[in-house]
């Protein structure tokens, strides 16, 4: 059995992903080679805490597919409260 706390891949824990978020995807087509997708996070579809083969989203291109690395952990989008005076 594969042990979760061995991991070290940030890709591989649901609370490391955003929306909005720059990632590198593996497709479903591209499982066998390994080819890398890069897009901005739209969807966070895997409602796990953890997956060892990485989270799956949907990217703003509607692509779909589990992240592989997070290549720009501060290009998320932050939404904040905002009062008007």
């Amino acid at each position: 059995m594969y042990n979760q706390k061995t991991d070290n891949n940030p890709a591989h824990f649901r609370n490391n992903i955003r929306i909005g978020l720059s990632v590198a995807v593996v497709l479903k087509k591209d499982q066998r080679t390994g080819r890398r997708t890069v897009g901005t996070v739209q969807w966070i579809l895997t409602s796990a805490p953890y997956h060892s083969r990485g989270i799956k989203v949907m990217l703003s291109s509607r692509q779909v597919g589990r992240v592989q690395e997070i290549l720009n952990p501060n290009s998320s989008i932050e939404v904040t409260n905002v009062t008007q005076e």
